[in-house]
């Protein structure tokens, strides 16, 4: 049985070591390369070529769908997607025959999905190219359905429903998210940046950097900073920085006609 080539992305460490031990486990394979971000995950891809990608599917700046959207179309290998998402992205995945893999990752539903992809890698590049995209239309259309219109955040005693329409940015600190609203008003959960990420509509919000999120209707204005970066100023008078790579993405983007 010829040896299947695995390339991981996830950005968290631990994560990707799990995963890497995980696939020790299995015959028949060997671990390639590992991204710890969607960026990397493209360059590796279309470096190294790998049989299969495990992908995370919310990584920060840029997700496992992202990235797979990103790969050249001649160098797209069988991809799995491994994610903590909801039923309706897990039911897409199913109905468009594309596999993924529910954290925490079990050995023998991994080892499944890797005998899956032996068969995929099979099918030729555009084939499997238009089975990953289809799914991830069917995807951004299931998780539309479950954006999030308000946020429970505890206000003393109390547990008041915030409006997402009323949240000017999120902060990551630590396993903490600062929200701060138009109003400058601030409250803290305890949740996961790019869980809680998945559940915004990206038409209301942008990811600045790693740790941090601001709504478009409230970003005032973009000042140049050294490095080719931005200090990004809210109509509530908050600053927040933006990241390098998230600065050439923005200039790409939403600072382009």
């Amino acid at each position: 049985m010829a040896t299947l080539r695995i390339l991981i992305a996830d950005d968290e460490r631990p994560a990707r070591r799990f995963l890497a031990n995980l696939l020790a486990g299995c015959a028949d394979v060997e671990l390639v390369g590992e991204a710890s971000n969607g960026r990397e995950a493209v360059e590796l891809i279309e470096r190294l070529k790998p049989d299969l990608a495990l992908l995370d599917l919310q990584m920060p700046e840029l997700g496992g769908l992202d990235a797979a959207r990103l790969v050249a179309a001649n160098a797209v290998p069988a991809i799995v997607f491994v994610t903590a998402f909801d039923e309706f992205a897990v039911e897409a995945f199913e109905l468009n025959a594309v596999d993924y893999l529910l954290k925490p990752v079990e050995q023998e539903r991994l080892q499944a999905a890797i005998d899956r992809a032996r068969m995929r890698v099979q099918a030729t590049t555009a084939d499997r190219a238009r089975t990953v995209s289809a799914a991830m239309s069917a995807v951004d259309l299931a998780t539309r359905r479950t954006y999030l219109e308000r946020i429970p955040v505890r206000r003393r005693d109390e547990v008041v429903l915030l409006p997402v329409r009323q949240i000017a940015s999120i902060v990551a600190e630590g396993e903490l998210l600062h929200l701060t609203t138009v109003a400058n008003e601030r409250y803290t959960v305890a949740h996961r940046l790019h869980a809680l990420e998945a559940r915004l509509d990206p038409r209301r919000f942008v990811r600045l950097g790693r740790g941090t999120l601001a709504a478009l209707d409230v970003i005032q204005r973009f000042s140049p900073m050294p490095g080719g970066t931005y200090q990004v100023t809210l109509s509530n008078g908050q600053q927040l920085q933006a990241s390098r790579i998230q600065s050439k993405l923005l200039r790409e983007t939403l600072l382009r006609l």
